[in-house]
């Protein structure tokens, strides 16, 4: 009997060979049905291999870019053939823990359209740099300010919306912009955003992240560029 997902799970992958299994392993070890969905974004280290394997076994379903084109583009092209009524976001690496979904989840079956996953809920995240903690800080107070929320992570990967919330906004930007566009529309649109303490454990550099403090002045633009948009 086939079950229907409650969740689906979108997976952005550029060059993640030695963690892009063991988060598909976790996520099909949660205690209601999902949808797998990868996005391979033209890696380059052997990912795409794993993530084939993974497809032919039926754990996931696999759209590969033919080169790269961001976080932002992945989450388009997933967006497309989700199934699920409720969609999330995971990096495929193991910073996150996916049982954090569990609650996640239950906010959202109470009644809520949006809720993001904060890593400022159980104190200082950890393994967090201290770049990134400085510009986390730096573009959620900026946000709260110029939109009238109390956000205490605007960052964060865990974002998970009602699939017609996300399905009814245009998505603009390919790369880690996207996080701030997702989230300055979502509140244009006359949504809550609720907050879920979740875990953390961040990774360095040498071990795959991908996002430098750079970011923050485009994530930064972003904001501004937002701020009077209107659905």
């Amino acid at each position: 009997m086939t079950v229907t997902p409650k969740l689906a799970v979108i997976i952005p992958v550029y060059n993640e060979i030695h963690t892009v299994a063991a988060i598909v392993t976790k996520l099909h070890q949660l205690p209601f049905a999902i949808e797998v969905i990868v996005v391979d974004d033209a890696s380059t280290d052997g990912t795409r291999a794993i993530t084939e394997t993974l497809a032919q076994s039926q754990h996931i379903q696999l759209i590969c870019h033919t080169h790269n084109r961001g976080k932002g583009a992945a989450i388009r092209s997933a967006l497309a053939v989700v199934n699920a009524p409720v969609v999330v976001i995971q990096d495929a690496d193991l910073e996150y823990d996916p049982n954090d979904f569990v609650a996640m989840l239950a906010c959202v079956e109470n009644g809520a359209q949006v809720v993001y996953g904060t890593r400022f809920g159980r104190g200082i995240p950890q393994g967090m740099l201290l770049s990134h903690f400085v510009a986390n800080r730096l573009l959620t107070m900026c946000f709260n300010l110029g939109y009238g929320c109390y956000l205490s992570d605007l960052e964060t990967c865990y974002k998970m919306w009602r699939t017609a919330v996300l399905a009814g906004i245009t998505i603009d930007n390919d790369r880690f912009d996207i996080d701030p566009e997702l989230t300055a529309k979502v509140v244009r649109s006359g949504y809550t955003i609720h907050e879920v303490p979740v875990s953390y454990q961040g990774r360095p550099y040498r071990a795959g992240k991908k996002i430098r403090a750079r970011d923050a002045f485009s994530a930064l633009a972003a904001l501004w560029r937002y701020r009077r948009w209107q659905k």
